[in-house]
Formats: C-alpha cells, sequence, structure tokens
C-alpha cells in the first residue's frame, strides 16, 4: 500500500471513530454520572487513559517529553479536557445527553470564528456554508420546549456548555502550533494526563471524594470504563490526529455527526424525548459534512509541515 493510500485508510479509520465512538459518549457519560461524581469521574477517566498511553509511548517511541512538551500539554490539555469535557460532564447531571451533543456543536463555527480573528483570514464561503448549515440541521434535532422545561436551569446549562465549546475550540487551535510531541501516543498522554490531574483538584476541591461506594451501580461503572477504553484511548486520540493532520473545520466535522447518534441512542436508550423533525435535521447535517469536507481552505505552511502522517499515530489508528 502506498503512502498516500495509507494515510488516507488513517484518515477514514480516524473519522469513523470520531464520528461514532465519540458519539456514543454523551450516553456513557449520562449513565456514568447516575451515580458518580462528575469531575472526579472524569479525572479517573483520563489520569488511566493518559498513564496507558504513556507507557505506551515509552515502549514504542524513544521520545522523551521536555518541558516545553509539558507546558504546552498542560495547556491543551485543561482548555480541552479539564474545562471542556469537565463541563460537559457537570452538565450532563441535568442536561440530557442529546441536547449537550447539540450545544457542543458549535465548536466548528468558535473554530472558524478564532481563526479568522486569529490570522485575520475570511474563510471559504463553501465552510461557512456547512458550519451554518449544520448547526441549522442539529438545531432541529431536540425540541427545547420538551427536553428543557425549566427555564433557568436550562439556561445555565445552556451558558455552560457553550464555554464548554469555546475552551475546546480554543484548545484544538492552540495544539496546532503549540510545541507538542511527535509522537502521537505520548502527545495525547501528555494532555490526557494534564487535563485529567486538572479534573481531579477540581473534583477534591468540591468534596467529590465524600462518597460512598455501595452508592455505585454497575451500569455506572461500565460507562466508566467504556469511556476510559473508547471514549479516550480510541476517539479522543484520533481525533488529536485529526487536529495535527488535516483542517480545523474538516477535523471538527465530527460535531455534525456526534448529535444526531447521541441524540438517537438518548431516545432509543436513556428515554429522552426527540423532534419529529430528525430526518430533516440528520439529511441537513450530511449536507454540511459534505460542503466543509469538500471547502478547499489555504494552509499555511504550519499546516502543511503538520499534515505529514504520524508514524506512532499511525500503528494506533491501524490497531484499532
Amino acid at each position: 500500500m502506498s503512502a498516500s493510500k495509507f494515510f488516507r485508510l488513517q484518515l477514514l479509520l480516524a473519522f469513523a471513530a470520531t464520528y461514532f465512538i465519540w458519539g456514543s459518549t454523551y450516553l456513557f457519560i449520562k449513565f456514568a454520572v447516575d451515580t458518580l461524581p462528575p469531575f472526579l469521574m472524569a479525572g479517573i477517566r483520563f489520569l488511566v487513559s493518559g498513564a496507558i498511553l504513556y507507557a505506551i509511548a515509552m515502549l514504542t517511541s524513544k521520545e522523551r517529553p521536555t518541558a516545553a512538551h509539558w507546558r504546552s500539554a498542560a495547556i491543551v490539555g485543561i482548555l480541552m479536557l479539564g474545562i471542556g469535557n469537565g463541563l460537559v460532564t457537570w452538565a450532563e447531571k441535568t442536561v440530557p445527553s442529546g441536547l449537550t451533543a447539540l450545544i457542543i456543536s458549535v465548536v466548528p463555527l468558535w473554530m472558524v470564528l478564532l481563526e479568522w480573528f486569529k490570522d485575520n483570514r475570511k474563510p471559504s464561503f463553501q465552510s461557512v456554508a456547512g458550519v451554518v448549515l449544520g448547526i441549522i440541521g442539529i438545531g432541529l434535532l431536540v425540541d427545547l420546549s420538551e427536553v428543557m422545561p425549566d427555564a433557568g436551569l436550562g439556561l445555565i446549562g445552556f451558558v455552560v456548555l457553550n464555554i464548554a465549546a469555546l475552551a475546546w475550540a480554543t484548545g484544538s487551535l492552540h495544539s496546532r502550533s503549540a510545541v507538542l510531541p511527535k509522537s502521537g501516543f505520548l502527545n495525547a498522554a501528555l494532555q490526557m494526563l494534564c487535563g485529567g490531574l486538572c479534573l481531579t483538584i477540581v473534583g477534591v476541591s468540591l468534596g467529590e471524594t465524600a462518597f460512598e461506594w455501595s452508592s455505585f451501580s454497575r451500569q455506572s461503572i461500565f460507562a466508566l470504563i467504556y469511556l476510559i477504553v473508547f471514549g479516550s484511548l480510541v476517539a479522543l486520540t484520533a481525533y488529536m490526529w485529526l487536529i495535527k493532520n488535516t483542517a480545523p473545520a474538516k477535523a471538527t466535522t465530527y460535531a455534525f455527526v456526534n448529535p444526531a447518534i447521541a441524540v438517537f441512542l438518548g431516545w432509543a436508550f436513556a428515554g429522552e424525548p426527540v423532534s419529529s423533525k430528525t430526518a430533516l435535521a440528520l439529511l441537513l447535517v450530511i449536507v454540511a459534512v459534505v460542503l466543509v469536507l469538500r471547502a478547499k481552505a489555504t494552509q499555511t505552511p504550519l499546516q502543511t509541515e503538520s499534515a505529514r502522517p504520524n508514524p506512532d499515530m499511525a500503528k494506533l489508528v491501524k490497531a484499532e
């Protein structure tokens, strides 16, 4: 298999992981926080995942983390995992998983706007059209009047989740130019360890360690294991690889597909209400994904350099 064909295969597998596996994590977060403390649960998730990936990196790569690597990983990890995922996990104590995915779908819009302000480069019409159409489509998936009868609580959840989306978008863009390890395993491991430590500190500070082991359900424990193995080791690592190997607007198209999957799973397994406009919304989402993927964004030399296949991450994607 030629290098170009193998790279395309990597892209296909990475997109599949971020689209479908990541889409299911919203439901499993909902199951996990049903009896587990949110920040502490998320902290354990990323500390365990990060420790596993760090061990793999030490065995498969000669690269070792530097002080600069740790500083960059701390910034990205705290933004994406500490704030981004942490607030999502906390919000799902009260907000339905499908609605959470819906609100987080604004990540691509935040990234397009942040790129615009950062580089003073207007996004392509196709990219903007795809983002806007995708958000409109996702907006049809859930009827807010059905799932958020408490307007006050709904407003808090909406604001918190938008802060989470902005933090995730900021961390994603920063990771493209940050001094991070070339090894995909080591890169993901450092970010997870930093993000997991941040979440654990928050959880301890909020008194989440005051719990009874007997209060944890088997469903919540199983959900935590699923999040560690599939949500972090597979899907999140694949996303980090995409951020370094493709344009941001393309990497974040997962945000258009995840809500559809999350809404369906929430309806099927958690009894969450779904709008009758789902079919139309899904059609709009598919069109939006096609528009963004076909958008020909102008790449900088840095982006071109970072778009080269990463051998360590290739092993992970191939293995999964």
